[in-house]
């Protein structure tokens, strides 16, 4: 089971189902980890082809499978509008570590409507063998190197 932090570098959509009808959509993303979620900053009339270069952090511990990313269209008076959601399984990353930035197919109904480009980083949490946290040097217990006894 991964313990750490998981670094998502949000980059850029494109091919999106624009859903405004008059303007360009002003589209921003809702990424899901397990119950942790974060958004981000919207995308103010970059319509269809958005770019946010965003970084997200997320706390991983026990078993998380994958990463949700919804995309929407920020809509004032009425209802944000879901444009589309990308789902990216976690396995390879955790034995990789690092994932670059690589574009993941966006459905809504299960239909292709774009891409979305992600970086992943998995930074783990150093543990023991015995499977306790390690913090700096060994022997080294809540802050106290020696005694003067």
């Amino acid at each position: 089971m991964p313990t750490g932090k998981l670094q998502v570098l949000l980059v850029s959509a494109k091919g999106l189902q624009d859903s405004d009808f008059f303007t360009k959509m002003d589209p921003y993303v809702t990424i899901t980890c397990r119950t942790q979620e974060q958004k981000s900053n919207v995308a103010s009339g970059q319509g269809s082809s958005p770019e946010w270069n965003e970084t997200f952090v997320f706390s991983v511990s026990g078993e998380v499978e994958e990463l949700v990313i919804k995309i929407k269209d920020s809509d004032v008076g009425s209802e944000d509008d879901l444009v589309g959601e990308a789902k990216i399984p976690l396995a390879t990353l955790f034995v990789e570590g690092n994932i670059p930035p690589t574009p993941y197919n966006v459905v809504i109904n299960d239909e292709f409507c774009g891409e979305i480009k992600v970086g992943l980083q998995f930074i783990p949490e150093d543990t023991n063998e015995d499977g306790y946290h390690q913090h700096g040097e060994e022997g080294n217990f809540g802050g106290w190197k020696e005694s003067s006894y």
